[in-house]
């Protein structure tokens, strides 16, 4: 029996959209406002759906304290509140679009649980601009 469970997290990052081998002007043309050489903001939701089968000692899929744990270690402790292009080494030579956060997100969280777990990623950077990996 197979069941999904939930976490929901956020936290604050600035980022720049812009490819290193483009000028300004091209920059500006594809990524429009998001290209600002002085970076913008976002306050970011993120969801963890973790599903499994539910252990018949604890009930539980997962003890939710050790997805907190997790998501705290690889995602708030290393981007909330910090400038993504500038301050990890994530994004140092990756765009962060909210695809590849997303990506870089489950690669962190799928590392560190059991395989017998499928997990997605949900991350919201506006109320209206949301992205889910795997699709």
């Amino acid at each position: 029996m197979k069941v999904a469970v939930i976490r929901i997290e956020h936290f604050n990052a600035a980022h720049r959209l812009y490819r290193k081998d483009w000028d300004d002007a091209k920059n500006k043309e594809v990524f429009g406002l998001c290209s600002n050489p002085l970076y913008h903001g976002h306050n970011y939701y993120l969801e963890i759906k973790v599903s499994g089968d539910i252990d018949p000692e604890t009930g539980y899929v997962i003890d939710l304290k050790i997805l907190k744990d997790i998501i705290r270690d690889e995602v708030l402790e290393k981007f909330d509140h910090k400038n993504l292009n500038e301050d990890t080494d994530e994004f140092h030579d990756l765009n962060p679009t909210a695809e590849n956060i997303a990506v870089v997100i489950y690669d962190k969280i799928r590392a560190r649980l059991d395989a017998a777990y499928d997990i997605k990623v949900r991350l919201s950077e506006t109320e209206r601009n949301i992205v889910e990996y795997p699709a």
